[in-house]
């Protein structure tokens, strides 16, 4: 069994959210939620509030153990950009992109 678990449209580049996915991939979700809770920044926030959904959806609509619970999979891809201007030197506009990402989570039970 598996739960999951989806962010979508969050206002923060994939570039930074990504090695913070990178850090609980594979972990058990105790360990994980204890590294994205002392790792500093704006996207641990996202990223943990995620995991714990997931887990929650597991407890409550999977009744799996939250103790046999590990990090199977988990991403942060690209989301819509917002294309904004910029006034620019000697009347040119410059380009600013606001990126946004869709972070997902997939829990498994470990199996003994």
């Amino acid at each position: 069994m598996e739960a999951k678990a989806v962010a979508k449209y969050v206002r923060m580049s994939p570039s930074k959210l990504k090695p913070i996915v990178d850090l609980v991939r594979g972990k058990d979700l105790d360990e994980a939620l204890n590294i994205l809770k002392f790792t500093p920044g704006k996207g641990s926030e996202i990223v943990e509030k995620v995991v714990e959904s997931a887990a929650a959806n597991a407890e409550n609509n999977f009744d799996l153990n939250r103790d046999d619970l590990y990090v199977a999979e988990i991403y942060a891809n690209q989301g819509p950009t917002m294309k904004r201007w910029r006034a620019g030197a000697q009347g040119r506009a410059s380009m600013i992109l606001k990126r946004s990402s869709h972070v997902g989570v997939t829990l498994r039970e470990k199996e003994d």
